[in-house]
């Protein structure tokens, strides 16, 4: 198991990567937005569903689930056709103007990393991949569920935070 010190300079270093998010959001086409990028990849990673499914797999409040929607499908990127088991729900799915979109999407983003990443090399990038996917899977969907302890208390950490 790792030092305490490494996770806190883990938790500095998670904290300071806002800035890359930042930055990726930033590369985003200004009709769309990083959360509405987020619910059209997510449809298109994980096919047509419910409204309040791809809330809960987003981690989002039905309420912002429904704005991105109403965003993407006002632009044609996804469809809300009824579900032939329930006439009263919707079922969302991805458009070929969407797919396009994402593609797009895509191709921006692997530019700009690209772009950013020019001095790693292959192994590094390949590093850094099965890294983060490993990260990724530690937290699993990353939907709340009950802690087994509680955290520190702000007197049991020396976090200091990193400057972005």
């Amino acid at each position: 198991m790792a030092e305490q010190a490494q996770y806190e300079e883990l938790v500095r270093q998670l904290s300071a990567f806002s800035a890359v998010k930042r930055e990726l959001r930033r590369n985003m086409p200004a009709d769309c937005h990083s959360g509405s990028a987020a619910v059209l990849t997510a449809l298109g990673r994980h096919g047509d569903m419910h409204m309040s499914r791809l809330a809960e797999l987003l981690v989002l409040d039905l309420s912002v689930t429904s704005r991105h929607v109403a965003h993407l499908a006002e632009r044609g990127w996804i469809e809300r056709s009824p579900d032939p088991a329930d006439k009263r729900s919707r079922i969302l799915r991805v458009t070929p103007a969407g797919h396009a979109r994402l593609g797009e999407l895509f191709r921006r983003t692997t530019h700009l990393l690209a772009e950013r990443l020019d001095d790693w090399s292959d192994e590094e990038i390949g590093q850094l991949t099965q890294l983060m996917a490993r990260l990724r899977d530690s937290f699993g969907d990353c939907r709340p569920t009950p802690r087994a302890t509680p955290p520190p208390s702000p007197a049991e950490s020396t976090y200091t935070p990193a400057h972005t």
